[in-house]
């Protein structure tokens, strides 16, 4: 049996005592196993165990990785005092099936990032209505250095459900992976970043790797039509695993946000300029298959109703309250514990403030199990299957030339701190600012026409 071990790490000189860090581990587990498998389902989530090791085991196995620990993870220590850590499936290597133990694993891992616009009236920005965080972000992040140009990608044309948005945005994705997806072939990491700038992004080697999974039959010439032919088959097989649904288990008793409160598409996604230069303003959502885990994180983010705008003052007096009532911090359960009585809080979407600091706090809660789900991972586990070993037990996508069995997951679901909200509301703000001063103010005909064509023009008046 293939696991992982995860220990936690933390700041130089911010040991945690023993207790403390069990703690920690616990609530990380309770939140997987009550708050989100109630809304992903049993078989997307797997929450781990705590397990306890012999420190000797974990200081020689903290030696033996150091090394291969990228920099930018370098400025947190292991915890190595403990002995405690969780233990996890390999999700790179999952094996659902006995009979498949041997076989090669190909696994995707893609961070698919928040897949609506804003519908809230708390914003204070019309561009925010229109642009997605996620391509605003990006010119940012170019601007700082963290990467060296804008990825094509928008997550509004995976979360679609439309086949076309979907391939081109996965295309994007691995035409400028960043962060957002990597590829691992028997557990191996053969595509995307390592660390922030070391980036293997070489689709010529990628197809040899590929090569077999998709042609095992050697009759594809090589070159490049032969890696664009294995590429578009990736693309399929990624879109047919995503759109499929895996677990008959529905998100509890949450109540759906209709999708069409916030608009299906984004003005700066590069599909929808294209659309634009070809003549065409309407971009075409098929919505997602209510079963399938993109539909199921979509609405775990749309949990974030009011925007960070709209939450931010309610943060505000569930802090008020706390600095004069700080005993009640654990009434409360803001740093847990996360059972059935904390998701039963989360069902209530109403939006109608009354004052209280029961709605305050409900609403932070909803905006952290949303963060959380705008970025989490989605892990897609494939290994080939020969036709007689195929049933209807198994999920199987088919491409031109294999059929693969599948599994789909989720990962990276620690529940998002209840003390970020502050820097969230000041990287909003730095965001929006940044498109508008520089992105949004260079004269651009495709989104000039496209304003035109989409929206009612507003003429402002300034005294002199």
């Amino acid at each position: 049996r293939c696991v992982v071990l995860r220990f936690l790490k933390s700041p130089p000189n911010q040991n945690k005592t023993s207790e403390e860090i069990l703690h920690h581990l616990q609530n990380i587990v309770d939140f997987g196993k009550h708050v989100m498998k109630q809304f992903f389902g049993e078989n997307y989530v797997h929450h781990g165990e705590i397990i306890q090791l012999p420190l000797d085991f974990v200081r020689q196995l903290c030696l033996k990785i150091q090394p291969e620990r990228p920099e930018s993870r370098c400025d947190k220590d292991m915890d190595t005092l403990s002995g405690y850590a969780m233990c996890l499936p390999n999700i790179t290597r999952l094996q659902t099936y006995r009979f498949m133990e041997h076989r090669p694993i190909l696994c995707i891992e893609i961070k698919p990032k928040c897949g609506f616009i804003p519908f809230s009236s708390h914003v204070s920005q019309e561009i925010k209505h229109k642009v997605c965080r996620f391509c605003m972000h990006q010119h940012l992040k170019v601007a700082n250095g963290k990467w060296k140009r804008p990825s094509k990608y928008c997550p509004l044309d995976l979360f679609s459900g439309n086949k076309q948005r979907m391939h081109f945005a996965l295309k994007s994705l691995l035409q400028e992976a960043q962060n957002n997806l990597k590829i691992f072939k028997n557990g191996e990491l053969i595509y995307g970043c390592k660390d922030d700038q070391d980036c293997v992004s070489d689709w010529n080697e990628l197809a040899r790797h590929l090569k077999p999974f998709f042609f095992p039959s050697n009759g594809l010439v090589s070159g490049p039509r032969c890696t664009r032919t294995i590429v578009k088959e990736l693309i399929h097989v990624i879109t047919m695993t995503l759109l499929s649904s895996t677990d008959a288990c529905r998100a509890g008793d949450m109540k759906t946000i209709p999708v069409s409160q916030g608009r299906s598409y984004c003005e700066a996604s590069a599909f929808n300029k294209e659309l634009v230069r070809n003549g065409k303003h309407k971009m075409e959502s098929s919505g997602l298959p209510r079963g399938c885990l993109l539909y199921k994180i979509l609405q775990a983010q749309m949990l974030d109703m009011l925007d960070i705008e709209g939450l931010y003052p309610l943060y505000s007096r569930v802090e008020q309250y706390l600095e004069e009532f700080p005993e009640e911090r654990s009434t409360l359960q803001i740093d847990g514990p996360y059972n059935e009585a904390f998701y039963e809080k989360l069902l209530d979407l109403s939006t109608e403030d009354d004052g209280t600091v029961a709605f305050a706090l409900t609403k932070v809660q909803q905006y952290r199990i949303a963060m959380t789900a705008k970025d989490c991972s989605i892990m897609i586990a494939l290994s080939p299957c020969l036709q007689d070993e195929c049933s209807e037990q198994r999920p199987v996508v088919l491409t031109s030339k294999s059929r693969f069995t599948f599994s789909v997951s989720v990962l990276d679901l620690d529940l998002k701190a209840y003390e970020s909200i502050p820097h969230q509301y000041k990287l909003d703000g730095k965001i929006v600012n940044y498109y508008l001063k520089n992105v949004q103010a260079k004269d651009d005909p495709v989104m000039s026409n496209l304003f035109k064509e989409n929206d009612d023009c507003t003429l402002v008046l300034h005294k002199v």
